[in-house]
């Protein structure tokens, strides 16, 4: 039960939040803004369609995964577009698109794209998902694929750009909250960018190693361990995301430069990046338990690394009896 302790209270905090959100500042959306979020709606139920169907017919449910860097970028500039290209609209539609290019090159680099759209890498979680005992039945994972990957998904990236919507109805000049959002944005999408590098780098390395014959015991330390202690993954175990929500939450308060909040920091377009950070604790603790399944130790690093925030350096020396 312990375990479990934090996740609780995560998403206890998560749910308190997004109520308070909508009890201070409910949507109230004029008609520019509910025509835009109509466009968003339909383009977020086309896509949710998509990634069902073709994920359903190839085997491989990945489709959301490629879109999860893309979308946005349409949904922020949907919005500036319709917002008349007001500045604050189009620096939130930069920074998005810059966040989402990157994410596009990453993962195109582990070749999750190919000319047959439908095709490509497949994110392995599915993969180990599929086979488990709850899910192995057709049916079960049909479900779960409508569901979660395919509907949940595609609205969770639809929330995390509704601050812009909400701040599209805003004529204050831009100001201290803005920059602020922008700079820590930025700041959190080159943590991101770093903690990306440093794994495909080391990955790449680990796969060529194994190439030449060798098994996973016999490769120079650190690859010998499997999996990554090197840089930024010596200090947290997941520094990516929290680069990736880090860039959200920042985001997010564009709401507070625009002035649309009126009762503090709270209001309803927050349901986003807090369900975000919920998506990732549930994600990053599924591929936590699929690593110590395969690298002995993976629980020593658990029990000593930061989930999150880089902190002291992993020294597995200091924790052998």
């Amino acid at each position: 039960m312990k375990k479990y302790i934090g996740t609780i209270i995560t998403a206890l905090v998560v749910i308190a939040l997004s109520v308070l959100g909508f009890v201070f500042c409910p949507p109230n959306l004029d008609s520019v803004q509910q025509e835009t979020f109509l466009i968003l709606l339909i383009v977020c139920g086309s896509a949710a369609a998509y990634c069902f169907v073709v994920g359903e017919l190839s085997r491989n449910n990945s489709q959301m995964d490629k879109l999860w860097s893309i979308l946005p970028i349409a949904y922020a500039w949907i919005i500036a577009g319709k917002g008349n290209m007001k500045p604050r609209l189009v620096l939130f539609a930069i920074v998005v698109t810059l966040w989402g290019i990157r994410l596009t090159i990453n993962f195109a680099r582990k070749g999750a794209y190919r000319l047959k759209f439908w095709e490509g890498e497949e994110d392995y979680r599915w993969q180990v998902l599929r086979e488990s005992k709850y899910l192995k039945n057709k049916a079960a994972w049909a479900v779960w694929d409508l569901f979660f990957i395919s509907i949940y998904q595609n609205v969770l990236v639809l929330a995390i750009c509704l601050p812009a919507l909400a701040a599209m109805t805003s004529d204050a000049p831009l100001g201290g909250w803005d920059y602020a959002a922008i700079a820590a944005a930025l700041g959190f999408l080159l943590l991101e960018t770093a903690a990306d590098e440093q794994q495909m780098d080391f990955h790449t390395t680990k796969k060529n190693l194994l190439a030449e014959g060798k098994t996973l015991s016999e490769l120079p330390a650190p690859f010998n361990k499997g999996f990554n202690t090197v840089g930024l993954w010596g200090r947290a175990r997941h520094p990516n995301y929290l680069g990736e929500q880090g860039v959200w939450l920042a985001l997010y308060f564009v709401v507070l430069g625009a002035g649309v909040a009126q009762n503090g920091i709270f209001h309803w377009t927050m349901i986003g990046p807090l369900f975000l950070i919920f998506l990732f604790l549930g994600s990053s603790a599924f591929g936590e338990s699929v690593s110590a399944s395969k690298y002995p130790e993976y629980k020593t690093y658990l029990a000593h690394v930061s989930k999150y925030v880089p902190l002291w350096k992993y020294k597995p020396e200091k924790y052998q009896d």
